[in-house]
């Protein structure tokens, strides 16, 4: 869902793995001198903070993804009874998304109930207008999160209610609160990267495909008869492998550590420690698949994740809640990203260890899920699932939306199954949403903006192919839409504010309806003003654009480059996407509540959470609470 090769500018120092732990022994020993004191805390503040609640627990399972015409058809068809029950029994509708449709805009906004304007997470990435390169528009170099306004389950925790939020998108880094989480989108592997997974091959060639979305590294083996030897790049020295096969035998040897492998299948969790320098150890995970061992050696190597029961930087609140988790569940998944969608893309794995890769990561999910159900009893659980999203974006290309293939038909029954588990876990007390940020559709056709903004003279190029910034006056980076090449703004900016607004209306105006070959390919832009509200603005994108469903913004124009043509066949196995106007893809809304469902936006889950709990909605919302005036009390 990310361009993959662009580093989070995490910062990642590994004395921090030592410091963490430190801190974890420390933080120990003072909780336990502390405990009688604390408790005596808890209890009063407990009274206090559930005086007014309407439920005693909220649970809120997020599936990433899922579109609302296939929900309703295999609820029709009853391939998914747990949600139709809850649709019956509760409340069911489509619910708003935001402009764009991302998911780190959408599920910013669900965090905090708040317009992009006022949160400032507008897309995936932004340009640096110093330089017009591209950055992570979520954390800034230093490590901090670029999210502002403040995520609901804190205006809970400054009331004295507990909250447990597991992988909602845009959480790293954690924010501190009174509760438990586990990061989402933005964590980094242990290279600081968003996932820079490697093939190691006898003959490594370059990718046919352009590289246009991550750093696979392909990395040169050496065959010495039935053993292969090779080195696994990492954050300080490469850690030195090498691969036997005897008696029909093939184990992988690595850090004093004997995995057996076998061809075709993907390894379990392999534990991996880095020497950094000195006595600094990085401790990792990583699974290996091994495609081939004779007669031209293939094995794919994922990401080397950070490792959760001894995070090198910190990757849950508090730091010891990772190490908790991988006690309770074994090792997991912790890159942000997981599901390697760039490895499928470019054919470094088969369909089968991809959907293999999403179902595990899936299951892992749920056990720790399972875990918060059953020791939070009153106070919020959060759960965001990824499946969906992930699944959705890769094999669209076996079906569309009238038919839609039995890989995403399988999927959408496993993520009912999942929450016919959490309902057979809740008690009359407990308030139920299951939800998604934004629906999916298919992705046909390619849209170049800069191709657009070339041949109609709003951008230039020199021989060389790079911008001329001295005669650009738009340009388009990133998912989101085109910025203005403003001067005292851009580096080498040439548009005076004075005429920037009517730039922006004729590109708006232009790009509006927008056609490829007879179809529809823009459905609308809009001047950023006209749908955002807050102090950051300023930061999004000039005009943002909303394709019309089948036509995407092109991997080429995300990246800030410019291609030959302006519409493309998308050829890619990326082939469904969210990334289309608003209104056309909504996202899904059930409860086990009556809820006010006129216009339910993402914008509302927020709210409706602070006041189930009898807590004012505080005004920075723009949400509004869905709670009917008659809903009766579950406490």
């Amino acid at each position: 869902m990310i361009l993959g090769y662009i580093g989070p500018g995490a910062g990642i120092t590994f004395v921090g793995a030592f410091l963490t732990v430190l801190g974890v022994a420390l933080s120990a020993f003072v909780a336990m001198l502390t405990w009688p004191v604390r408790a005596l805390y808890r209890w009063v503040r407990y009274r206090k903070a559930y005086a007014h609640a309407k439920a005693h627990r909220v649970v809120i399972v997020g599936l990433d993804g899922l579109e609302p015409d296939l929900a309703e058809r295999y609820m029709q068809e009853g391939l998914m009874p747990n949600l139709a029950k809850l649709r019956e029994q509760g409340a069911y509708t489509r619910l708003g998304t935001t402009t764009p449709p991302l998911s780190p805009v959408a599920w910013s906004s669900f965090a905090t109930g708040a317009n992009p304007g006022k949160h400032g997470i507008f897309d995936f990435v932004t340009r640096d207008p110093a330089s017009y390169q591209m950055r992570l528009s979520s954390v800034r170099s230093d490590g901090k999160s670029l999210r502002r306004s403040k995520p609901f389950w804190s205006v809970l925790g400054e009331a004295g209610i507990f909250s447990a939020v597991l992988r909602v998108p845009i959480t790293y880094p954690p924010d501190r609160f009174y509760g438990v989480q586990l990061s989402g989108m933005c964590v980094p592997d242990l290279h600081g990267t968003q996932g820079a997974s490697c093939l190691f091959a006898e003959s490594p060639a370059k990718s046919a495909e352009p590289d246009d979305e991550g750093a696979v590294g392909q990395i040169k083996v050496q065959r010495q008869g039935d053993t292969i030897r090779g080195e696994l790049p990492g954050p300080g020295a490469a850690l030195p492998f090498h691969i036997v096969r005897r008696r029909g035998r093939i184990r992988l040897h690595i850090n004093r550590r004997r995995i057996e492998l076998r061809e075709g299948e993907l390894s379990d969790w392999v534990e991996l420690r880095f020497h950094v320098g000195g006595l600094v150890r990085a401790r990792g995970l990583c699974r290996f698949y091994l495609d081939r061992f004779a007669p031209d050696f293939r094995m794919y190597a994922t990401a080397v994740h950070i490792d959760p029961s001894a995070p090198a930087v910190p990757i849950s609140h508090p730091r010891s809640f990772a190490p908790y988790l991988a006690r309770r569940i074994g090792p997991y998944a912790t890159l942000g990203l997981a599901e390697d969608t760039t490895a499928l893309k470019r054919g470094l794995i088969p369909d089968k260890i991809f959907l293999q890769q999403a179902y595990d990561i899936h299951a892992e999910r749920k056990r720790m899920l399972d875990d918060m159900l059953k020791r939070v009893r009153r106070g919020l659980v959060v759960c965001v699932f990824d499946g969906p999203d992930r699944i959705q974006h890769m094999f669209f290309r076996h079906g569309h939306d009238e038919e839609p293939n039995a890989t995403i038909r399988d999927m959408y029954v496993e993520m009912d199954a999942t929450v016919g588990r959490v309902m057979k876990q809740l008690d009359r007390r407990t308030a139920l949403f299951v939800m998604s940020d934004h629906g999916f559709k298919r992705f046909d056709r390619c849209v170049d903006l800069n191709a657009w903004l070339r041949n109609n003279g709003y951008l230039v190029l020199k021989d060389a192919g790079d911008v001329d910034w001295q005669q650009t006056r738009a340009y388009a980076l990133g998912f989101a839409g085109i910025f203005i090449n403003r001067r005292g703004r851009e580096a080498h900016g040439i548009v005076d504010d004075g005429d920037a607004d009517a730039l922006i209306a004729e590109l708006c105006d232009r790009l509006t309806g927008l056609r490829d070959n007879g179809r529809v390919a823009v459905n609308r832009a809009i001047a950023r003003e006209t749908t955002y509200r807050g102090p950051y603005v300023d930061q999004a994108p000039d005009v943002i654009v909303g394709y019309n469903v089948g036509h995407r913004i092109s991997w080429t124009s995300a990246l800030g480059r410019c291609g030959a043509e302006v519409f493309s066949d998308n050829t890619s196995a990326w082939s469904g996407d969210h990334e289309f106007d608003a209104p056309l893809v909504p996202g899904v809304l059930f409860s086990n509540l009556d809820l006010k469902l006129d216009d339910a936006h993402i914008m509302d889950i927020a709210p409706t959470v602070v006041d189930l709990f009898g807590q004012p909605v505080p005004p920075y919302m723009d949400g509004r609470s869905l709670l009917c005036e008659d809903e009766r009390s579950t406490s």
